[in-house]
């Protein structure tokens, strides 16, 4: 349903100035949900924009099922009201001095080259307004509205044109955390429902892990990796996807066995020294640095705690580090400890079942294949 082949899109001369995009690529099938996940100034607002008509892109071409949007080659460039899309703004765009009604019956009468009638536009309308539960609102005046209603609004004028693609740029991030989350829920029945492919931006790690079918994560104007989000989650490709996709922690290392690391995979189990007792055992599903660099990444869920004086005897697949409670976290469903090992701190997050106190002296675990190698970042 969309194919991105080379997107550039840069603002500024130099490679690092400006931000933009560069050499983007990516195809989503009929009824994705796929999400450009990154920090503010990444890149993920300017490939959607090129995608919806807003930008013209430097280089690289833009397919919409079969027809060419952008191609910069064959100098094709299609006006953004002539590629079959719906767009949602971070604002919601919703205009104060129209209807409910009025505001989403405006793409219809807007649209080149078709002419509704009256009862088409009504009974499109009122089946947009239906599907995101805004049925009896039609008269309202838009500026009486709550915020999730607005944006209920702005979702309803984006399908009523029964568009191939749905392009959403934070939409829920000017809602609150409780109505965030009811509207996350909403919107994925929604997009289910009615089936429409479906490309979402967020910085937001939450929604894209529980909306999304793929996520692509960005990073200073290039996409370093794509992937569901168990993978994307738990098999991060970089340093840079595993600290923003979720909390972990980083142990810097380097393989303590002769061979080729870079050429480590989801099978074999690679032994990474980090300055503790014993060798890391993880995995390198992507490969780790040229020298034998490391970044180990270990998700603070995927440890279990016990007292040391409470410690089985260790398991050959699992990975051992002994600690002390350094502080303790209430987070409500769950507590989070800070554990002093060695001379570094490993967090720790495991539901309230039971209580360490600062001073105890703790074992952590994790399984071989919970802790990830990764190339690591250049630090300066």
């Amino acid at each position: 349903m969309l194919t991105v082949e080379s997107l550039t899109k840069v603002y500024g001369r130099a490679e690092q100035s400006g931000g933009g995009i560069r050499d983007a690529s990516f195809s989503l099938q009929p009824g994705a949900f796929f999400t450009l996940l990154g920090p503010s100034g990444c890149g993920k607002t300017t490939t959607l924009r090129c995608i919806a008509g807003l930008e013209r892109p430097d280089d690289g071409a833009i397919r919409i099922g079969e027809t060419s949007v952008f191609d910069a080659r064959r100098r094709i460039h299609v006006a953004m009201n002539e590629r079959g899309i719906g767009m949602v703004f971070q604002s919601y765009a919703i205009w104060p001095h129209m209807t409910v009604f009025e505001n989403v019956a405006f793409p219809l009468k807007a649209m080149r080259g078709v002419s509704l009638g009256r009862e088409e536009i009504r009974r499109r309308v009122d089946d947009s307004l239906r599907r995101v539960n805004l049925r009896d609102y039609g008269q309202r005046n838009a500026t009486m509205l709550s915020g999730g209603e607005q944006q209920r609004v702005a979702f309803a004028r984006a399908i009523v044109g029964e568009p191939k693609l749905l392009l959403l740029d934070e939409p829920l991030s000017n809602l609150d955390a409780g109505l965030r989350e009811e509207m996350r829920t909403e919107l994925l029945r929604l997009q289910r429902e009615i089936g429409i492919t479906t490309v979402y931006v967020t910085h937001d790690q939450t929604e894209a892990l529980t909306l999304s079918d793929r996520i692509a994560v960005v990073d200073r104007g290039r996409i370093l990796q794509i992937g569901p989000p168990t993978e994307i989650y738990l098999r991060p490709q970089s340093e840079f996807v595993a600290r923003f996709v979720g909390s972990t922690n980083i142990l810097y290392g380097k393989a303590a066995e002769p061979g080729s690391p870079s050429s480590a995979g989801e099978s074999r189990v690679l032994r990474v020294e980090v300055g503790l007792e014993k060798p890391l055992g993880c995995i390198a599903p992507a490969g780790i640095g040229r020298n034998g660099e490391a970044a180990v990444s270990v998700r603070p869920e995927a440890i279990d705690i016990e007292l040391t004086a409470d410690a089985k005897s260790p398991s050959a697949n699992l990975n051992e580090l002994a600690g002390e409670i350094a502080a303790t976290t209430f987070m409500g469903v769950n507590l989070r400890y800070d554990v002093r090992v060695a001379d570094r701190m490993v967090c720790v997050i495991t539901p309230p079942r039971r209580v360490f106190s600062i001073g105890d002296k703790v074992v952590l675990r994790f399984a071989f294949e919970s802790a990830v190698a990764v190339p690591p970042e250049q630090r300066q």
